[in-house]
């Protein structure tokens, strides 16, 4: 860059420095997601799952049985990602992938009894993320819609 387009020195402060680390919406979108994995880690332990894991057996629970396609797509995984948290499922007893009859070439992931039942347990994890948060419930959803708004103008962008 040249020198004379150079605005900012290390004296400027951080509130209008453009690059300052703590101003980048990337950091604290970064920072926010390893924070709040990290606090499911103690609440998932028990479950014997982990965060993907946990995020997997989400959108199982809510319609099973589901292509590898679909829920590759709802959990905005590429197959080759989800492949082994499946691999990893399968191997606990909680899901199964069969070949669809109708097309050889699909997997479809369908829970197992041990699968549905562990949703029970589950169902004690939001309010335990709530309450180690401390935030009140109203501003997580806010927070949520305002990371969707994000997600949908970073594809659009993408697009």
């Amino acid at each position: 860059m040249p020198a004379s387009s150079a605005s900012v020195t290390p004296d400027t402060p951080p509130e209008t420095d453009p690059l300052a680390l703590e101003r980048q919406v990337c950091f604290a979108m970064v920072v926010a997601a390893r924070s709040v994995v990290g606090l499911y880690r103690p609440v998932l332990e028990p479950l014997g799952l982990t965060h993907p894991q946990y995020l997997v057996m989400l959108a199982l629970w809510g319609r099973s049985p589901l292509s590898l396609r679909e829920l590759s797509e709802a959990l905005q995984l590429d197959p080759p990602t989800l492949s082994p948290l499946l691999k990893r499922l399968e191997a606990a007893g909680l899901v199964e992938r069969r070949r669809l009859p109708e097309d050889q070439r699909s997997l479809a992931v369908t829970l197992t009894d041990a699968g549905r039942a562990l949703r029970t347990r589950a169902e004690a994890v939001p309010a335990q993320v709530v309450a180690r948060l401390g935030m009140d419930v109203a501003d997580l959803e806010a927070v949520r819609d305002g990371l969707t708004a994000v997600i949908a103008a970073a594809r659009a962008a993408d697009a």
